[in-house]
């Protein structure tokens, strides 16, 4: 009987202890620990079109699911709301909006109402998303004054003009926005206003580091996780401070060349910043009055758009929200970004959203 009931008691400590292991709260540290042997990190396969999306999965939706759950999460918008009197870019075509009368149903009770666009390139206008396709390269830098040679351009994963954009009408038949995967992921979001800035919006042409990155990092306490494959990785530089007035798309703060080469390493899913280029764009450069920031590797004046887009496969969205995001501190949340699946687009309007809790 004594064996039995010293039985019994082992029984009953072994699963008191169990239990109570089991019960244990999940932390971020543990959380995001485990997320990563769900993330894959490639190599993708031959042919592939999504790049760094295929970092998305079970391991990005564990993390989502976290910032999600927590008690003080909020959703918060990080987009700017599109009109026909919001700034617009004069690299696309001017969106304008028609609003119509309301009209009725023929012996029916309905009244509806509906808008339509007159004009314009909504993928090129507000919060926007670029395709992999949006961006090419050729070998050597074009002149002016000799027929471009689009023929010989180049794109992510090796694929060619002929594969991509066959003809000038033609809309793009590989690498399109419809090829983008729903992006629900962990976002990261760095305070570059605040560190680099000093709490004012940074100027035009002023360089995002790969060492500013990681400097960022340990000031706003994620050091001890970084950048992790399968992030969304958000920058505010306070540039959206100036989304109103004239001077929004004509020059701007953005990322070094090694910055990109960073995030690559990194593997992040997309980048996305408070600015029009996410290239830094120096006073002047736009109209042939100032060369491109220090660092800039010849002919290649974006050369962020193109390493992202044409080598690295990593996404981005320009002209992001992302001041009530800082403002609340919330450095880690979960993103989603859904861009319309438009066949053959270069890019798409975007309403990214963030679920997340204040540092």
């Amino acid at each position: 009987m004594a064996s039995l009931i010293k039985a019994c008691l082992l029984f009953v400590s072994a699963f008191l202890a169990f239990g109570c292991q089991q019960a244990a709260p999940v932390t971020e540290q543990s959380m995001t620990a485990a997320s990563a042997a769900n993330v894959s990190t490639g190599p993708w396969a031959e042919g592939d079109q999504q790049g760094m999306a295929n970092t998305l999965g079970n391991g990005t939706w564990e993390r989502c699911a976290h910032y999600m759950s927590q008690p003080t999460a909020q959703s918060y918008e990080l987009s700017h709301v599109r009109s026909n009197d919001m700034t617009q870019s004069p690299f696309g075509v001017t969106l304008e909006y028609k609003y119509h009368a309301t009209v009725g149903v023929p012996y029916s009770k309905h009244a509806f109402n509906g808008e339509s666009i007159i004009s314009g390139e909504p993928s090129a206008q507000g919060t926007q998303m670029d395709a992999l396709g949006h961006f090419a390269y050729i070998d050597e830098a074009w002149i002016p004054g000799s027929d471009f040679p689009a023929d010989k351009a180049k794109y992510y994963g090796g694929y060619t003009q002929a594969d991509v954009k066959p003809s000038g009408d033609s809309p793009l038949l590989k690498l399109g926005i419809e090829q983008v995967p729903p992006i629900i992921t962990s976002a990261i979001l760095l305070d570059a206003r605040a560190h680099l800035g000093g709490g004012e919006a940074m100027t035009a042409g002023q360089l995002i580091t790969a060492e500013d990155i990681d400097a960022m990092l340990a000031a706003q306490g994620l050091g001890w996780r970084g950048l992790m494959p399968g992030d969304a990785l958000y920058i505010y530089t306070g540039w959206s401070d100036v989304w109103e007035s004239d001077d929004y798309y004509t020059k701007g703060p953005g990322l070094s060349y090694d910055a990109a080469k960073y995030i690559e390493e990194k593997k992040i899913v997309l980048v996305a910043l408070d600015n029009p280029f996410t290239d830094p764009v120096n006073e002047g450069q736009l109209v042939g009055q100032a060369g491109a920031p220090d660092g800039t590797p010849e002919g290649l004046p974006f050369v962020i758009h193109h390493h992202n887009l044409t080598q690295a496969g990593i996404h981005q969205i320009q002209n992001m929200k992302l001041d009530e995001l800082a403002k609340d501190n919330v450095w880690a949340s979960c993103t989603m970004i859904l861009p319309l699946r438009s066949a053959g687009g270069s890019g798409s309007p975007v309403r990214p959203v963030a679920i997340g809790s204040g540092a």
